[in-house]
């Protein structure tokens, strides 16, 4: 099964891509998609859509996961991550791809089996669990990782997407 986890936001968007056999994780690619911040929005979010659109088509995973959006005192943050997730979900949507959705503290309780875990134990597991020689960089990308493997966890406990390609 191969899972895209994505991170949202407008100036910088995490993706992973980790496919798992079994109970082995390995990463096949990682980034980050940067928009400019003198550009509109509306520009923007096309770029972010268009990326995505692109790596789901390139690689076709199974799943594309995403993290949920949490209470933030910035307002204008959280409705700017808000307005990245929806174009991420449309991208999905109209590649006919199934998505599941966790939140931050999930995400840290099924990488490190601590949800109040620091973002360098996320990293340094996400690195661990995915045999990688150093910590994926940037933090958006080792954060998409992560969110791929709470995906990857999640599946084999629960037996979620049983209708998938994998």
């Amino acid at each position: 099964m191969l899972i895209l986890g994505v991170d949202p936001g407008t100036a910088i968007t995490g993706y992973g891509l980790v496919e798992q056999q079994g109970q082995r994780l390995t990463a096949h690619d990682y980034g980050v998609i940067r928009t400019q911040a003198g550009c509109p929005l509306s520009e923007r979010l096309k770029q972010i859509y268009d990326r995505i659109t692109a790596l789901i088509q390139e690689y076709q995973p199974d799943v594309l996961v995403v993290e949920e959006l949490f209470f933030n005192k910035n307002t204008r943050t959280a409705l700017a991550v808000g307005q990245a997730r929806g174009v991420i979900l449309l991208a999905a949507a109209v590649q006919g791809l199934t998505v599941a959705e966790y939140t931050p503290l999930q995400v840290k309780m099924a990488v490190v089996g601590y949800g109040r875990a620091e973002k360098k134990q996320v990293q340094e597991m996400v690195r661990l669990l995915l045999r990688l020689k150093t910590l994926p960089k940037p933090d958006d990308a080792a954060d998409a990782l992560a969110i791929a493997i709470c995906f990857a966890h999640s599946w084999c406990r629960a037996g979620l997407l049983m209708g998938g390609k994998g």
